[in-house]
């Protein structure tokens, strides 16, 4: 190994025994901890727990207010609790009186009547038939008077607490169906008014639409009020249509469901206010929602009562003929967005529903009745037997003829008998009433304005332009009879000079037989009155007083004008089955003999399709309460 080797691995052992030699006195490294305190501000929890209770914001439905993680359901019906620091209530402290209008304004219009009642075909309860029948029909009402309460149980059971514990809740729910019910009848077998359809008188107030705003009166106290506000527009929005529906049955008037919409929130004010005098602070489990916006942005359903516009007359070659209708049922949802106190944009969704008073001249033709069964097909067998018909002077020999050619013509004239009316050539016929109302469609768009009288009341104007569409009034006709057959001879004589008294040809009509059965039975549906109009622009304006009685509810009453210029048509087919009961041979004889005779039915009845058409400047004026969600 050479020197230099040697020595430089020398110096690296010489190295490394100095730094070892600095390393030994060096004490080991230790790691000190903390000390650390289980101490807990209780203080600071309580009100960090106080302030969560009372968040205005709406929990999760897989939340619950005592767990705060876990989905809890709640079946303690009969156990009271009271959350700390919710403020209770003093008695009618969240009273609106809201109800009191809206039952007076149904008492105000129950004299506007209906002059005509759809019944049943055969004679009920000795009552006497009225021609008509409905088509219309539907039983959802009978399900959605119990939206309310069946929400706000499914709620409550599923651990998604409300304003009340049960126990306080079953007390004001039993407390304000109590007072409904106590009001409801006493009123409904006190008044005696009869319903539409005539099948009893107990009409005024409805009994389903007190019980359905006593049901959405629950669901927006216990969630509207203290969840969000979109629970109490989903009651009162089922509440409003069970209504409307009651009155498109034909089993209420408008009168009596704006009485019981009245009495149904009435009562359930009144329930909770006794009950707020009762419990105090007991059962108390959540403040109302707060709402801190001046703005008076708003989103609403309303319902009222539609004046003007009533009548409805056609003009058609010297004939005319003409409907009357009743008040309407309007029902809106309406919306506005405020830039400031005082202006803002939105628009409006209105349905307007009116119901015919009567059909008038329209409903002459719908029914055979008693001896008079022969009606709708009088003209032609009068143009084809006129010396048999009316021959004679005195109203004797008048009515014995009539007699006879009933009888000749296939109706017996005698009740009491077996063949009474069995060969006729029209043994049944009626109308189905498909649709008895005029139903306006309007969307609307336009300005808003507010002003401000005073930190609860305010005062309102719009400005509105839209577009109507309307759905038809429908009657359907059915009748059904005997064919008929009937033997003649027809001469034409075209030869020159042979001219009738209204220069036609001559017409020897001879051999003629009164019609005869062929043994065979005939059935005709067909359109027998349609009414409806094209669609139209509407303009719109209204005055309203709104009524802010929590930070994000108000109520509002209104008077709404619209105006419209529209062009109905109706069209009027009362004949059309008389081919139906004829044989083609019989039928031709009906037609010629119907056009040659100068007869007053010859001239003015006919046997075609009708068609009129009329233009009228609609100006209706609604009068109604709106909800309104403040946003």
């Amino acid at each position: 190994m050479s020197i230099r080797r040697i020595f430089t691995l020398l110096a690296i052992g010489l190295t490394v025994q100095a730094n070892a030699e600095n390393y030994r006195d060096m004490e080991p490294l230790k790691l000190e901890v903390p000390e650390m305190k289980a101490e807990l501000d209780q203080k600071t929890l309580a009100e960090q727990s106080t302030k969560k209770l009372l968040e205005p914001s709406v929990m999760p439905l897989t939340g619950n207010i005592e767990m705060g993680d876990k989905w809890k359901p709640d079946f303690n019906f009969f156990k009271q609790r009271t959350n700390p620091g919710v403020k209770a209530y003093r008695f009618i402290d969240d009273m609106t009186f809201v109800g009191i209008p809206l039952f007076a304004a149904g008492w105000a219009i129950k004299g506007d009547k209906a002059m005509f009642r759809v019944n049943a075909q055969a004679e009920q309860g000795g009552k006497k038939n009225t021609q008509l029948l409905t088509d219309f029909k539907t039983g959802i009402d009978d399900y959605t008077q119990f939206f309310g309460p069946a929400a706000v149980v499914a709620l409550k059971l599923g651990g998604y607490e409300g304003r009340s514990d049960w126990p306080r809740l079953l007390a004001s729910a039993g407390m304000s169906y109590a007072i409904m019910a106590g009001f409801v009848n006493g009123i409904k077998y006190t008044a005696k008014e009869m319903r539409p359809d005539g099948s009893s008188a107990n009409s005024w107030p409805s009994g389903h639409t007190a019980t359905a705003f006593v049901g959405a009166s629950l669901l927006h106290k216990e969630y509207g009020l203290t969840r969000s506000p979109w629970w109490s527009v989903a009651g009162y929005g089922v509440a409003t249509a069970t209504g409307v529906m009651r009155v498109l049955n034909n089993r209420h008037w408008i009168s009596d469901v704006m009485s019981g919409a009245g009495i149904g929130i009435m009562s359930t004010e009144l329930g909770y206010a006794l009950c707020d005098l009762l419990f105090k602070e007991r059962g108390l489990l959540r403040n109302d929602l707060k709402l801190d916006n001046e703005k008076p942005s708003f989103f609403s359903i309303s319902m009222g009562v539609g004046l003007g516009g009533k009548d409805l007359e056609f003009e058609s070659e010297g004939e005319t003929v003409g409907l009357k209708f009743r008040a309407a049922t309007v029902v809106d949802a309406e919306g506005a967005y405020f830039f400031n106190k005082y202006v803002g944009v939105g628009g409006r969704l209105r349905v307007r529903a009116q119901s015919a008073k009567d059909f008038g001249d329209f409903a002459n033709y719908v029914a055979v009745e008693d001896i008079f069964a022969w009606q709708s097909l009088q003209p032609h067998y009068q143009s084809a037997y006129p010396a048999d018909y009316l021959a004679g002077t005195s109203e004797d020999v008048q009515y014995q003829n009539l007699n006879t050619f009933l009888n000749k013509v296939g109706y017996g004239t005698d009740p009491e008998s077996s063949t009474y009316q069995a060969n006729a050539p029209v043994t049944n016929s009626y109308g189905i009433v498909k649709s008895d109302h005029i139903t306006e469609f309007t969307g609307s768009v336009g300005v808003y304005f507010n002003l401000p009288l005073s930190s609860h009341f305010s005062l309102g104007t719009k400005a509105l332009v839209g577009r109507s569409i309307t759905q038809e009034l429908d009657i359907d006709g059915y009748a059904e009879g005997n064919m008929k057959d009937i033997s003649y001879t027809l001469t034409l004589d075209n030869r020159a000079g042979k001219k009738d008294a209204f220069g036609d040809p001559d017409v020897a009509l001879t051999n003629l037989q009164y019609p005869n059965n062929t043994g065979e039975k005939w059935t005709d549906e067909w359109e027998y009155l349609t009414i409806g109009a094209k669609s139209s622009t509407s303009f719109g304006t209204g005055l309203s007083l709104t009524y802010r009685y929590k930070s994000n509810f108000s109520w509002r009453i209104f008077c709404d004008y619209d105006y419209t210029r529209k062009n109905f048509t109706a069209k009027y087919d009362p004949f059309h089955f008389v081919q139906k009961g004829l044989t083609s041979g019989a039928g031709f004889l009906m037609d010629t003999a119907l056009s040659i005779d100068s007869g007053d039915y010859a001239d003015g009845i006919g046997v075609e399709p009708r068609e009129y058409t009329t233009r009228k400047h609609m100006n209706y004026v609604t009068l109604g309460l709106s909800f309104l969600v403040n946003l």
